[in-house]
C-alpha cells in the first residue's frame, strides 16, 4: 500500500542516495517500514525494511536489531527471502533483502478466500521447509504469520521473511512480549524462553487462517487474545466443515496444541507429513476423473431414452407373441443393454491407455473429493429426518418381501385363497409404494453427506459386471491403443500392470507352462494395497500421539509399522523380480523352469502377507471388542 511522501522518505533517501534509489513505501508495522527501491550498483529491485525511528534511539533495540538481521543475512535456503546487506547510514538503521513479486500469504486469503487443500499444504510444506532450515542453523522466527509467508507471482513459490525481527525489537504486542497475538504460541505469551515448536505453533496458527479464511482466536484487545492463546484450546479445523482432508487437519490441529511435546517433532518431520498428504492425493488424469463423474455411469439422459425404449418395445412384443415372451424382452433389454453400454464406455477408455485397474482409484479420488466439499455445507452426521426414515425404509422393504412371497406361494400352491388373501395385494402394494417414497427421501437426504452415486458405480466397476464389462471393451478395441502416464498408479498396480502385459505377449505354450501367473500378479497387487491401509492406519495412530508415540507404550504399534513397511518392500519386490525376469523370458537369457521357480516364491510371499494381514485383522477385531 503506498503512502505519500513525508519527511522521513525525503531524509531516508537523501541518507541511502547513490546506494539505493527509493521507489515508494509498500508497507508499515510496528516493526518497520518497507520501501521498494533499486540498488544502484546491480540495478536490481530490492525491499529495504528500516527500523522506526524512534525505535532506533534506544541502543539496546537499535543493536539488537543489528544483531538479529545480520543473523537471519546468514540464512540461505530457497524458500527464504535473503538479505542482501544489513547497515546503519545517517542515523537510519535498515537492512535489504530481495524484492519478492507477488503478494503476501494474508493479502491471498483476504482477496481470493481460504486456500484449497492441495495448494495450501504445498504452501505450507514449503514454509515449513524454510523454519527446518532456520532453526538447523539455531534461529527461532518468532513472528510467523500470513504477513510474513509471502507468494512470488511468477512461480508461487513461498518464502519467509523477517526471521528473528520479532525479538529484536521486542514488546511488539505491547504486553511485556514479542510477536503477535493472533499467532503467537501459548509459552511465547507468556514471555518463557522460546524454541522451534514455537514456530510450529504460530505455522499452525497460520494454516488454521489459510484453510479457513479465520483465525484460531480473536478478542477485542490484544490481551484478550493472548489469555486466549493460553487457556483455550483452539477448535478442530475438521469441526469448522472446510474442505481439507483429515490427515492435513490432524497435523494444524497437532501444530496448535498447547503443550509444546505435543505438537510435531520439528518442521522437518512436518513437512514430511504434509509431503505423505500431498502423495497421496495424486492427480487423477482428466480421462479417469471424467469416467468416475460422468462417462462411467448409466445415469443420464440417454439410458431414461433406453429404459423407455425397452419397456416400449417389451408391451409390444407381449401384444404379439404373448405376456412370457413380453417378460422375456424386459428382461433381456433391461441387462444386455446396460451391460453393452458399461462395455462401450470401457472400450473407449481402454483406447486411452488405462487399465482396469486405474478405475478404483479414479472412483475413490472422486469419493474424496466430493466428500470434502459436501462438509463445506453439510454435517457429516445423519439428521433426525434420515434416522427416522431408515427404519421405515427398512420396515416397508420387509413387509413388501413378505406380501410378494405370500403371494408367489399362494400361486404355487393352487389352493383356495382364504379370506385374508384379498388383503396382500394392498398390502404389497402399500408397502411397495411407501418403500420407494421414503427409500427416495433417504437417500436424498443420505446424498447431501456422502456421494451415494459415485460409491454405487464404484461397485459396480469392482464387480464381477464391471470386470467383465472392461474386458469385453478391451476386446472390442481396434487400432491402436495411446500410451497414458502411470504417474497415478502405485508402483505395485505399475508392475502388475507391466508383468501381465508381457505375460500375454507370449507364446500360447510358454503361458501355459507357466500355470496362472496372472492371478499370483493380482494377488500381491492386493496384498501390496492393503499393506498400505494398514500402514497408512498405523501412521496416523502414532502421528497423533505427536511426541508420545516415542514412548515405550507405542512400541507394540511402531514394532507393526515396521512389519508391514518390510512386508511390502518384498511384495513389491517380488513383482519387480516376476516383471525383470518375464523380460529375461522374451529375450532367451531365462528358462521357463528358471520364472517358474520365482512364481513359486512369490506365491510364498503372497501367502505370508496374507497371514500377517489376517493376525492384523484379528488384533483389530478384538480391540474393538467391548470387555
Amino acid at each position: 500500500m503506498s503512502h505519500p511522501l513525508d519527511d522521513l522518505f525525503i531524509a531516508f533517501q537523501t541518507a541511502l542516495a547513490g546506494r539505493y534509489s527509493i521507489d515508494r513505501e509498500i508497507g508499515r508495522g510496528g516493526m518497520g517500514i518497507v520501501y521498494l527501491a533499486r540498488e544502484v550498483d546491480l540495478d536490481r529491485p530490492v525491499a529495504i525494511k528500516l527500523l522506526p525511528p524512534e525505535r532506533a534511539l534506544d541502543d539496546v533495540v537499535r543493536e539488537r536489531f543489528l544483531r538479529e538481521a545480520r543473523t537471519a543475512a546468514r540464512l540461505s535456503h530457497p524458500n527464504i527471502i535473503p538479505i542482501h546487506a544489513v547497515d546503519e547510514t545517517g542515523g537510519f538503521v535498515y537492512y535489504v533483502m530481495a524484492f519478492v513479486d507477488g503478494e503476501s500469504l494474508a493479502q491471498r486469503v483476504r482477496t481470493r478466500g481460504p486456500l484449497p487443500a492441495s495448494e495450501g499444504a504445498r504452501l505450507l510444506r514449503e514454509a515449513a521447509w524454510a523454519l527446518a532450515s532456520a532453526h538447523a542453523q539455531g534461529v527461532v522466527h518468532r513472528d510467523v504469520k500470513p504477513d510474513n509467508i509471502l507468494i512470488e507471482s511468477a512461480s508461487q513459490r513461498v518464502l519467509v521473511a523477517d526471521f528473528g525481527i520479532a525479538a529484536a525489537l521486542g514488546d511488539a504486542s505491547g504486553d511485556g512480549v514479542s510477536g503477535t497475538p493472533e499467532f503467537m504460541s501459548p509459552e511465547q505469551a507468556l514471555g518463557h524462553e522460546l524454541d522451534a515448536r514455537s514456530d510450529l505453533y504460530s505455522l499452525g496458527a497460520t494454516a488454521f487462517f489459510a484453510f479457513s479464511g479465520r483465525l484460531p482466536f480473536e478478542g477485542s484487545t490484544p490481551t484478550e487474545v493472548l489469555a486466549k492463546q493460553v487457556t483455550e484450546p483452539a477448535a478442530p479445523l475438521g469441526s469448522l466443515g472446510v474442505p481439507v482432508p483429515r490427515k492435513v487437519a490432524s497435523l494444524v490441529d497437532r501444530c496448535l496444541a498447547k503443550d509444546p511435546a505435543h505438537r510435531p517433532a520439528s518442521a522437518t518431520a512436518l513437512a514430511e507429513q504434509l509431503g505423505v498428504a500431498l502423495e497421496q492425493r495424486r492427480e487423477v488424469p482428466v480421462a479417469l476423473r471424467a469416467f468416475a463423474k460422468r462417462n462411467g455411469r448409466l445415469d443420464g439422459g440417454g439410458t431414461l431414452l433406453s429404459a423407455f425404449g425397452v419397456l416400449l418395445a417389451s408391451v409390444s412384443v407381449s401384444a404379439f407373441y404373448g405376456g412370457w415372451a413380453g417378460l422375456g424382452a424386459l428382461v433381456v433389454g433391461s441387462t444386455l443393454l446396460p451391460f453393452a453400454a458399461l462395455a462401450a464406455a470401457a472400450r473407449r477408455l481402454a483406447r486411452l491407455g488405462f487399465a482396469h485397474i486405474d478405475v478404483a482409484p479414479a472412483f475413490q479420488a472422486e469419493m474424496d473429493a466430493t466428500r470434502e466439499e459436501l462438509a463445506v455445507e453439510h454435517a457429516p452426521e445423519a439428521t433426525r429426518a434420515e434416522r427416522w426414515l431408515k427404519p421405515v425404509v427398512l420396515a416397508s422393504a420387509l413387509t413388501a418381501a413378505g406380501s410378494l412371497s405370500g403371494l408367489l406361494v399362494l400361486l404355487a400352491s393352487g389352493g383356495p385363497p382364504g379370506p385374508w388373501v384379498r388383503w396382500l395385494p394392498q398390502l404389497l402394494l402399500g408397502s411397495w409404494s411407501t418403500f420407494i417414497l421414503s427409500g427416495m427421501g433417504f437417500l436424498a437426504l443420505l446424498q447431501r453427506r456422502r456421494d451415494v452415486d459415485t460409491g454405487f458405480w464404484a461397485g459396480v466397476w469392482n464387480s464381477r459386471i464391471g470386470r467383465a464389462a472392461w474386458s469385453l471393451g478391451r476386446r472390442l478395441i481396434r487400432g491402436p491403443i495411446t500410451e497414458s502416464a502411470i504417474t497415478h498408479r502405485a508402483t505395485e498396480l505399475s508392475l502388475g500392470m507391466a508383468a501381465e502385459s508381457l505375460f500375454h505377449s507370449l507364446p500360447r505354450a510358454t503361458r501355459e507352462q507357466l500355470g496362472d501367473l496372472p492371478s499370483v500378479l493380482h494377488r500381491l497387487q492386493d496384498d501390496a494395497q492393503q499393506l498400505r491401509h494398514h500402514l497408512d492406519g498405523l501412521q496416523d495412530v502414532l502421528n497423533d500421539a505427536g511426541e508420545g508415540a516415542t514412548a515405550e507404550s507405542y512400541e507394540p504399534v511402531r514394532r507393526d509399522r515396521d512389519t508391514l513397511q518390510a512386508k511390502l518392500g518384498e511384495t513389491v519386490a517380488a513383482l519387480e523380480t516376476i516383471r525383470l525376469n518375464l523380460l529375461r523370458l522374451h529375450a532367451g537369457s531365462l528358462s521357463v523352469a528358471g520364472l517358474t521357480t520365482h512364481i513359486g516364491l512369490a506365491a510364498d510371499v503372497s501367502a505370508e502377507v496374507e497371514r500377517l494381514l489376517a493376525a492384523q485383522d484379528e488384533v483389530q477385531r478384538l480391540l474393538k471388542q467391548p470387555e
